[in-house]
């Protein structure tokens, strides 16, 4: 069903979490990997983290309150081989998996985002009719199950890019970050709007964030036993196992990161890092942090050469950002590499 796992890596046959920690460029104060010496972002960031983090500084913020949340696709992943992860492997188990019957509507819309790739215009309300219909493709299946799925898509090619499969297709220069980060008592959470478990999958041999500092989407989840029964009416048996019900909770997206937030960290965090219109909310939430010098960052996609992206695209989000305090990250200029230097452009 999928092909076999080849590992990218800068150095060969060395794991993509060992390359990541021996393949490294100059970069600002040796601190950060695969940024550019020149990056004026990663330098100003350093010395933010080295303010707040000094214990004389009036900036200072205690170990307890370093929180800093990530957004995952187009933030520590790649979106655009062609898509999301997540879309794509939606629309690869409808159109293309033997083992899964999919119904006719379902078939339909997985062919118009397809479709929408290819031509820039994505189906009214792609997002949400996604999320709804992802979830009903998971239906009746473990969590290990969907995490199993999840790592044999892994293994395939990145559309649209050689020497890449979609299992090794993190912004090196970002996870760096991340690493830098959690050296400096960061306590970091994932908040992506991929489905919980997928967003586990992805990043558990790269990232060393537990799991349950990852938040993703949500679909409801009951007892095999279970039927119809309310989770007050029924007593988990030694033979139940977890199963997807094919209902979505929450999409964790744009407006509703900001309660997931609060609900599941229970402090407002102090850093936020996204890449679209699906961060901003959860940006604005980080920076109206009353008790310290907080800032949201956005990685900006206008990278054509090492990355399908564009200049021209990302300018209204970049005015946005300017707009509202946001700092921003150019992929083209910051990054010294995206993927690594062997990874290049199918054009």
């Amino acid at each position: 069903m999928f092909g076999s796992l080849k590992q990218v890596t800068c150095i060969v046959g060395v794991s993509l979490s060992l390359a990541l920690a021996g393949c490294q460029s100059t970069t600002p104060d040796q601190n950060l990997s695969y940024w550019t010496p020149q990056s004026q972002v990663a330098k100003d960031f350093v010395s933010y983290v080295n303010e707040v983090t000094d214990p004389k500084s009036e900036k200072f913020i205690p170990k307890e309150d370093r929180i800093a949340v990530f957004d995952m696709d187009g933030t520590l992943v790649g979106e655009t081989y062609p898509s999301y992860f997540d879309w794509v492997m939606f629309t690869h188990k409808v159109l293309r998996d033997p083992n899964y019957k999919a119904p006719a509507y379902m078939k339909k819309f997985a062919n118009q985002l397809e479709e929408g790739w290819k031509n820039g215009k994505l189906p009214k309300d792609a997002e949400k009719i996604h999320a709804k219909y992802s979830f009903e493709s998971f239906k009746g299946m473990t969590i290990d199950e969907v995490q199993a799925y999840a790592r044999e898509f892994m293994k395939t090619d990145a559309k649209g890019f050689n020497n890449l499969k979609r299992g090794d297709a993190y912004f090196r220069p970002m996870i760096s970050l991340v690493k830098y980060l959690e050296k400096k008592d960061f306590t970091i959470y994932i908040v992506s709007g991929t489905e919980r478990n997928i967003v586990r999958v992805l990043l558990e041999n790269v990232l060393d964030v537990p799991s349950d500092r990852i938040i993703g989407s949500d679909g409801v989840i009951k007892a095999t036993g279970q039927g119809n029964k309310d989770g007050l009416d029924y007593v988990y048996q030694p033979d139940d196992k977890l199963i997807y019900t094919g209902e979505l909770i929450t999409k964790n997206v744009k407006m509703n990161k900001v309660p997931i937030i609060a609900r599941e960290i229970g402090k407002v965090p102090v850093l936020s890092f996204g890449n679209s219109s699906g961060d901003l909310s959860m940006s604005q939430y980080i920076t109206n942090n009353k008790k310290y010098e907080s800032r949201a960052y956005i990685l900006l996609g206008d990278d054509s050469q090492r990355e399908h992206g564009s200049e021209a695209k990302v300018q209204k989000l970049k005015k946005y950002c300017e707009d509202h305090g946001f700092y921003t990250i150019s992929m083209k200029d910051d990054f010294a590499t995206v993927y690594g230097d062997d990874v290049t452009l199918q054009k």
